[in-house]
């Protein structure tokens, strides 16, 4: 066994055994390496949320750690997914929006509607203020188009738990988005 694979299994096991010091020393390590890379894939923006995402993954799973393996290329891997994943949310949200404008667009090119980015804004905020269960079950729902089934199982609930979120989801959008009825006449929905 080589030094390098040695320091990875003692790293590894002090991190299994929830040593925060070498925690803190992984992150700081990595934590540059990481953010270049991803900015690869995704706006610089976005780069340190996932970073951290995969920072708080590998804390909350470092019990399953494989000290065989080596840690880098997990972060590595774990930030590439996490960039793509972020990718395909961010394609799908482009695809309905431009979805929605193309079925609206003769009322959003009339003075007395609302534009499309305000409209647009608007459903992007009312959704980011839905409870956290309700707004991740729709999103899977609506964005990702996952079945009731599908999602009960990444979330752990039951499916009428599912079945309910939603539903309380689309009131609360109901509501909230009331003014803007006549746009979309709940074709998204």
């Amino acid at each position: 066994m080589s030094l390098k694979q040695d320091v990875y299994n003692e790293t590894t096991l002090l991190l299994k055994s929830g040593d925060e010091a070498t925690f803190d020393i992984v992150f700081k390590q990595h934590y540059a390496a990481l953010y270049a890379f991803a900015s690869n894939f995704i706006p610089i923006n976005e780069c340190e949320d996932v970073i951290q995402e995969t920072m708080m993954w590998l804390w909350e799973n470092r019990y399953s750690l494989d000290s065989d393996k080596s840690l880098k290329s997990l972060l590595f891997t774990i930030v590439k997914n996490k960039c793509l994943n972020r990718i395909s949310h961010l394609q799908i949200k482009q695809q309905v929006h431009s979805d929605l404008y193309s079925k609206f667009i003769e009322q959003f090119e009339d003075p007395d509607f609302y534009t499309h980015t305000d409209l647009l804004r608007t459903l992007d905020q009312t959704i980011k203020n839905l409870p956290k269960d309700y707004r991740e079950a729709f999103e899977m729902n609506r964005y990702h188009d996952l079945t009731y089934k599908e999602i009960a199982e990444k979330m752990g609930v039951s499916t009428k738990t599912v079945a309910y979120r939603i539903g309380q989801a689309l009131k609360i959008l109901r509501v909230e988005l009331k003014e803007y009825l006549p746009i979309i006449f709940l074709g998204i929905f």
